[in-house]
């Protein structure tokens, strides 16, 4: 008995699952294969569906909520939209592409050699033309409304900063990708059979989750093509200073600086200053050298020199004349 218990011993189990052998970093194969193009295109097509839907919802909402505001669907009723869309085209789409429908997702599956660097790179390029088409079709339905209520837009909401919003869509983008990662784990997918037909569902519980935590910050923009895409059609100044290479570019240089960066504010005509308008034609020279001395403390606060706190008391009183 106890050399039947040795012999069996000896034997390490047999694995029930089979890891998938990691991805080429480059597979010009793909490239020659009808597969890979069918993918492309359902990557495409599924962000399209998913950006009409969401942002026609979006709009939608502030449409209806404008002289009412308990019309409309609600905050809860846009994070349905947004992860009923994922749940649904996730699960039609899996089998073809793999139901990425996010760049930052298709980032991730990259990094973990799920996927090749051509399939990840052209991946993306599709979900940000499909995002582009989607509010492109949004536009084109209800053009007054789209223009009125900021596009469905993502732009960080008054009383957050930046780097807050930065920080929270950190975290949402985290949450999703993890979620990916833990609905398409090759082991739970072999020990518990039902798990691939559900992966949609927590895929799509978890958009709709961090939609109801992140829409009053930035309007969630955990999907980079939902964002870009948006931002690309509603084209104006807000959306793109808020946009996530501009929140990053800015928090480097809080860090770096050591100090505070001066704000930029949007003038007509799509010019930006530094927050120094001159008021008067006199006062040209004055403010020109007011800006020389800002541009100068650009990675300082301003408001502790006492030359420039001086300049900027006596034009608001008037004390500067013309000669």
């Amino acid at each position: 008995m106890s050399k039947e218990v040795v012999g069996k011993a000896e034997h390490p189990p047999v694995k029930d699952y089979h890891d998938p052998p990691p991805a080429p970093l480059f597979d010009f194969g793909e490239l020659r294969l009808w597969s890979f193009y069918r993918a492309l295109i359902a990557e495409f097509v599924a962000t399209l569906l998913f950006l009409y839907v969401s942002v026609a919802t979006v709009i939608g909402y502030k449409v209806q909520s404008q002289g009412d505001e308990c019309g409309g669907v609600g905050t809860l009723g846009i994070a349905w939209a947004f992860g009923g869309m994922i749940f649904i085209l996730v699960y039609c789409t899996a089998g073809i592409s793999g139901g990425h429908i996010n760049p930052a997702v298709t980032l991730g599956l990259f990094l973990a050699r799920k996927v090749s660097l051509v399939r990840a790179v052209l991946y993306m390029v599709a979900q940000c033309l499909g995002a582009i088409c989607g509010v492109g079709i949004v536009k084109g339905i209800m053009k007054h409304q789209f223009n009125q209520f900021g596009g469905g837009a993502n732009s960080v909401a008054l009383g957050y900063s930046k780097g807050t919003a930065l920080g929270a869509e950190i975290i949402g983008t985290f949450v999703l990708v993890y979620t990916v990662f833990s609905a398409t784990d090759p082991k739970r997918s072999a020990r518990d059979s039902h798990v691939p037909v559900l992966a949609p569902l927590p895929i799509g519980f978890a958009v709709f989750m961090v939609h109801l935590a992140t829409i009053p910050i930035t309007g969630t923009g955990i999907n980079p093509a939902r964002s870009f895409g948006a931002a690309v059609i509603y084209n104006h100044s807000k959306p793109w200073h808020d946009h996530v290479m501009d929140l990053l570019g800015r928090s480097f240089r809080r860090s770096t600086c050591g100090g505070r960066v001066p704000p930029v504010r949007a003038e007509s005509g799509g010019r930006q200053s530094l927050g120094i308008v001159p008021e008067h034609p006199q006062h040209l020279k004055l403010h020109g050298a007011a800006l020389r001395l800002r541009l100068a403390h650009h990675c300082c606060s301003v408001d502790s020199n006492p030359l420039f706190n001086l300049y900027r008391k006596q034009v608001a009183c008037g004390g500067f004349k013309s000669s």
